[in-house]
């Protein structure tokens, strides 16, 4: 079996305090990133420059917490196991 390598997993979410959104790496308490809206933080390219070279896992939050989606990037370190 091929060894997996580790990804780094991140989360988009509503800050409702400062009515921005965080990108946050787990377990972290400081924001990689801050974005005015979701808009901002989905638009062309803007997660990937976020997390930089070496990419991750980010988990995508609806305004009321639900999980939206989960993208990896980049998309060549997506599990194979993954049905997206």
């Amino acid at each position: 079996m091929a060894k997996q390598s580790k990804l780094r997993r991140f989360t988009l979410a509503k800050d409702k305090e400062r009515d921005d959104w965080v990108l946050r790496e787990q377990g972290a308490s400081r924001a990689r990133k801050r974005f005015a809206t979701k808009s901002d933080a989905l638009a062309a390219g803007a997660l990937a420059a976020a997390l930089g070279q070496a990419g991750g896992s980010v988990r995508i939050r609806k305004e009321n917490g639900r999980i939206q989606e989960e993208r990896t990037f980049p998309r060549s370190r997506d599990p194979r196991g993954s049905s997206g």
